[in-house]
């Protein structure tokens, strides 16, 4: 869908991904991965700008990794389903990092997301200032799901989150 809307990316796998284990690596190994990611990226493209963050433990993990030292050539931060809180126990404990980071972050976020109680979420983010922005997917849970009841399809969901995330970058 990115790439449908000219939008480059390049993926990436932590290390327990790639082994096939569900216990993530340490966040040392996945700072590491994260700068390994951008490193690589612009190897491959070093005048373009970059937009780092990721799905849900990859996006915590990248913003982890910003908030330490700066990512070279990231002028901004995306995170899609960022993970909060553990499922269905609100905290903020999680985002303490953010704070230290200054460039504009997106935060899309499903409004049924178990990982991310937008009752907790919404306030933090207004403290951290202008730049930082907040969409809401309506109905869709942390992967972006939405039930059948809605209404919408998860395609249809998908397609808003990919418009907003685009909408979101023209105006950086």
């Amino acid at each position: 869908g990115l790439g449908e809307r000219d939008i480059a990316t390049l993926r990436y796998q932590f290390p327990y991904m790639e082994r096939g284990s569900k216990r993530p690596d340490p966040p040392p190994v996945c700072h590491r991965t994260v700068r390994a990611a951008i490193d690589h990226t612009q190897r491959l493209v070093p005048a373009v700008p970059l937009i780092a963050g990721g799905k849900s433990f990859g996006g915590r993990m990248t913003s982890q990794a910003q908030a330490a030292r700066a990512l070279p050539g990231t002028i901004a931060l995306a995170f899609l389903g960022f993970p909060l809180h553990p499922a269905n126990k609100p905290s903020v404990e999680r985002a303490a990092h953010l704070a230290a980071i200054k460039v504009p972050m997106l935060f899309l976020q499903g409004t049924r997301d178990a990982l991310a109680d937008l009752g907790a979420l919404q306030p933090l983010l207004s403290q951290l200032g202008a730049h930082v922005t907040l969409r809401t997917i309506e109905g869709a849970d942390h992967s972006f799901h939405v039930p059948v009841r809605s209404g919408r399809t998860d395609r249809e969901a998908l397609e808003e989150l990919l418009d907003s995330f685009s909408q979101w970058l023209e105006t950086l």
